[in-house]
């Protein structure tokens, strides 16, 4: 009797490989993969920011197999798919609503009108804006494709301007805004302002 209540302690307390959770998204009949896509066509209905279900469904599956989202033992592989679905996006709708408050908070008439109107930033602002553009560079120094994009839009192209100018296809432009979204959801915490 010691035995089992130690082995479910280990078992409670080590997460799985990424060859389990490579094994059981395998071994999704084909009913839990429409369940999984009606699932994320709910949920991603009307979602700011440009993702799609599509999106969401690999990105619950690459949070699951690199390890940001352990799944747990004595839960099936489906409703925790379904569960971190939800969850990235309600993180998507979270910081829409984030973001609409900060425009709107800045386009406030009444906010600061004793305070002229600064043009210039200041340099810190500078010094700190140059800094996480060379750590943007620097995380994406290995993927020259991921880098086209950033320059693209850095000179403010559009996507299909920016395929054509640097010869991308639209399948790979989609597949590293996909990467740059995901490296950029990930070191978002250690770039932020203490």
């Amino acid at each position: 009797m010691e035995r089992t209540t130690l082995s479910s302690v280990s078992s409670v307390a080590v997460a799985r490989s990424a060859s389990d959770v490579w094994g059981a998204i395998q071994a999704l009949s084909e009913a839990d993969l429409v369940r999984l896509r009606a699932l994320a066509h709910l949920w991603s209905r009307g979602l700011p920011g440009g993702l799609g279900w599509t999106d969401i469904l690999h990105e619950a599956i690459v949070r699951v197999l690199d390890g940001s989202r352990p799944w747990p033992f004595g839960v099936a592989i489906l409703p925790f798919l379904a569960g971190v679905m939800r969850s990235i996006c309600d993180d998507q709708w979270r910081r829409a609503r984030y973001e609409q408050r900060l425009l709107v908070s800045c386009d406030d008439p009444d906010q600061g009108r004793d305070e002229p109107a600064d043009d210039a930033p200041d340099s810190e602002r500078i010094v700190s804006s140059v800094n996480a553009l060379a750590d943007i560079y620097r995380l994406f120094s290995a993927d020259p494709v991921v880098l086209k994009i950033i320059a693209g839009m850095a000179c403010g192209l559009t996507a299909k301007d920016i395929c054509r100018t640097y010869d991308i296809s639209d399948l790979d432009y989609d597949t590293a805004r996909r990467r740059m979204r995901r490296s950029l959801m990930r070191h978002q915490r250690t770039w932020s302002v203490p």
